[in-house]
C-alpha cells in the first residue's frame, strides 16, 4: 500500500539556476460529500465528484536559485497586482508539503494567478488554486528529477493539493475523480484522488453544470470551521456509513447510465450536507430563501417536463444545476425564463465536465 513517506522528495540531482511553468487547474464539485477530516486534511468519508471545464484557476510559477537561508521566498500576483492578504494562505501550504517538498527553499518564487470566475462571484476558488500550484511544483520536481513516473507525478500533486484544501486532490485529473479509501473503487487513497476506475455510461458524458450565483458573499462559515464540526456531531457515524454506501450506488449508476437514480443519490447528497451543519453545535444554515425557490423550482420543472434536471449544492447558497448534454437547451431556457430571477444581479455560469489539469 502507498504511504505518505512513498512521496518524500529525496533523488533530485540535477540542478536547475531558473525557469518558469504555467498550470490551469479547474474547480469540481462533489456528487457524494466529504464533510469531516481527521489530521493531516485525511478525509472522514470518501467523495465523488465531476471535474468541471470553465471555473478554473491559471497560475504561473517562475523560480529562481537562491541561498537556502531556511524560509520561503515568493512574490504573489492575482490577476496581476500584488496580493498581500493571500500570501499567508501559500506560506502555510509551502509549510505543510515542506517535507515532501525540500527544495522549496532553495529558490524564490514569483507566483502569478488568476481565475477565469470573479473571485467574488461565490465559487470557492480554494480547490482550483491549491491544485494549479500543486502541479507547478510537481513541474519544479520533475526538472529536478526526470526520472519520476507519470503516475507519481499526478499523485503526488494530488497529494500536495489536498493538503492545500482537501478538495483540491479531486481537481487535478478529470472526469470523474474519487477520494477516500472505498473497498469498491479499485486504487482509491485517503492521500490523493484517483480518477474513477471503470467506463462511464455515454448519459454521463460532457454532462453539463450550471452555477447559479445566488449569494457571492464570504462564506458564513470557513470550510475549516464546517469540517471540524463534524467531530462529535450526534450523526457523524451515520453520516460516514451513507457516504459509503452512496458511493456504492453511484458507482454502478454512473456505469449503467441510470439517470434516475443518479438524481435522487446526488440532491440527497446535497441536502445532507446542509442537514449536518444545521444540526451542529454550534449551527448554521447556509441556503439562502432564494436557494430554496430555486430547489422547488426545479422540482416542479422536472416533475412537468420529464426532463431529467437535478440540483447538488456545496457548503454554502449558490446552486449547481447538473443536466445531460441533450437537453442543453431546454434546461437553459428554463433557467433564463425562472431561475435568474433568484440569483444575485442574474449572474449564473455554464460549465460542464473537463479533464483536469492542463500544462502552457
Amino acid at each position: 500500500m502507498i504511504s505518505e513517506n512513498d512521496f518524500i522528495a529525496s533523488n533530485y540531482t540535477l540542478q536547475i539556476e531558473k525557469g518558469d511553468f504555467q498550470w490551469s487547474a479547474p474547480s469540481n464539485i462533489a456528487l457524494v460529500k466529504y464533510w469531516g477530516k481527521k489530521d493531516n486534511q485525511i478525509p472522514a468519508n470518501p467523495s465523488i465528484s465531476f471535474t468541471l471545464n470553465n471555473c478554473k484557476t491559471i497560475t504561473k510559477m517562475g523560480f529562481v536559485k537562491r541561498v537556502n537561508d531556511g524560509n520561503f521566498s515568493f512574490d504573489l500576483l492575482f490577476e496581476g497586482r500584488p496580493k498581500e492578504d493571500f500570501k499567508p494562505k501559500i506560506h502555510k501550504f509551502f509549510e505543510r508539503i515542506f517535507d515532501y517538498c525540500p527544495y522549496l527553499k532553495d529558490f524564490h518564487f514569483t507566483i502569478e494567478t488568476e481565475n477565469t470566475f470573479p473571485h467574488s462571484s461565490g465559487i470557492a476558488s480554494s480547490a482550483s488554486g491549491m491544485a494549479a500550484l500543486a502541479m507547478n511544483v510537481m513541474s519544479i520536481e520533475k526538472a529536478l528529477n526526470p526520472s519520476i513516473s507519470e503516475d507519481y507525478f499526478y499523485q503526488k500533486a494530488s497529494l500536495l493539493a489536498r493538503l492545500g484544501s482537501g478538495s483540491a486532490c479531486r481537481s487535478i485529473k478529470g472526469e470523474v475523480v474519487v477520494w477516500g479509501h472505498h473497498a469498491e473503487i479499485s486504487g482509491s487513497s485517503d492521500l490523493f484522488g484517483v480518477t474513477f476506475p471503470t467506463t462511464i455510461h455515454a448519459n454521463f458524458k460532457n454532462y453539463q453544470d450550471t452555477i447559479l450565483l445566488v449569494d457571492k458573499g464570504e462564506k458564513q462559515v470557513s470550510s475549516t470551521v464546517g469540517h471540524d464540526l463534524m467531530h462529535n456531531h450526534p450523526f457523524a457515524e451515520q453520516r460516514f456509513a451513507q457516504a459509503h454506501d452512496n458511493l456504492s450506488k453511484i458507482k454502478a449508476i454512473l456505469e449503467t447510465g441510470d439517470v434516475e437514480n443518479f438524481i435522487k443519490i446526488v440532491e440527497s447528497e446535497a441536502l445532507t450536507l446542509h442537514a449536518m451543519m444545521m444540526t451542529s453545535m454550534p449551527y448554521f444554515i447556509l441556503m439562502k430563501p432564494n436557494t430554496l425557490e430555486i430547489i422547488n423550482a426545479i422540482w416542479k420543472f422536472r416533475n412537468e417536463s420529464n426532463i431529467p434536471v437535478c440540483f447538488t449544492l456545496d457548503a454554502g447558497a449558490n446552486v449547481h444545476v447538473l443536466y445531460p448534454q441533450d437537453v442543453k437547451e431546454k434546461v437553459l431556457q428554463f433557467i433564463k425564463n425562472e431561475l435568474v430571477g433568484y440569483c444575485q444581479n442574474g449572474q449564473y455560469i455554464c460549465d460542464e465536465i473537463g479533464m483536469g489539469a492542463l500544462s502552457f
